[in-house]
């Protein structure tokens, strides 16, 4: 592949790489990396626990948060249930497992992004080539991943509005990383479609054989040649 169009896109799929993986990993082992947050302004409570101030939404497990700052995390599993009631149990907010399990896009997706990645090293065209098909995969998966960031944060938001409490639910860092990861995956594969087309245009180039030039005669040439005639 070019030069000029290895370097960028290396660097695009490495970073989309990074960002991928650090989002995977996300809450509880990763306690800024979430995807959903929610603040209570009044303090509701969790099973046993009162006082809890924010909430957490990771991959892996959510996590709370009371005034001291304390954290609590769930136990770590793929599609985890919340449940959280006000302080007079008379509403209660619940996230289900079926909102929580299609976050399991974001480990795929770092690891297509990763096979992208090593092909992407490699100067062989059709290696190449299914390097920028992957990097286009993982970007699908990226996004599909980001949709449903998406809904999880729609359904977050309505569940946490319903406990009449003041609750502020935004997004958090994981979910714009994912973003950022999507658009630089689109940008490595348009990058390395470019560098395996211009190499192949280069080796299709045929190569103009160099003919050796005649000098011209010059003027006392025929003075020699009658000389010989003689």
């Amino acid at each position: 592949m070019s030069r000029a169009f290895c370097i960028p896109g290396l660097l695009f799929l490495l970073c989309a790489l990074v960002l991928n993986i650090l989002v995977s990993v996300s809450l509880p082992f990763l306690p800024a990396l979430d995807i959903v947050r929610t603040h209570f302004g009044t303090g509701v409570r969790q099973a046993n626990t009162e006082g809890l101030t924010q909430v957490r939404f990771g991959i892996w497990a959510p996590c709370y948060y009371n005034g001291e700052s304390d954290r609590t995390c769930l136990k770590s599993n793929l599609a985890y249930n919340l449940e959280i009631s006000n302080a007079a149990r008379t509403e209660t907010a619940n996230v289900s497992a079926s909102w929580t399990r299609g976050l399991a896009a974001h480990p795929l997706a770092a690891a297509i992004t990763l096979l992208a990645f090593a092909f992407a090293f490699s100067t062989h065209l059709v290696l190449t080539l299914v390097g920028s098909l992957l990097s286009f995969l993982a970007a699908l998966v990226t996004l599909v991943a980001f949709a449903i960031d998406i809904a999880l944060f729609a359904r977050v938001r309505h569940e946490m509005s319903g406990l009449g409490v003041d609750a502020n639910t935004n997004t958090a860092p994981a979910f714009w990383m994912t973003l950022v990861a999507f658009v630089l995956l689109l940008l490595a594969g348009c990058t390395v479609c470019l560098g395996r087309r211009k190499s192949r245009m280069a080796d299709a180039t045929p190569t103009t054989p160099v003919t050796p030039t005649t000098s011209k005669p010059g003027f006392f040439s025929k003075f020699r040649r009658n000389e010989k005639a003689a």
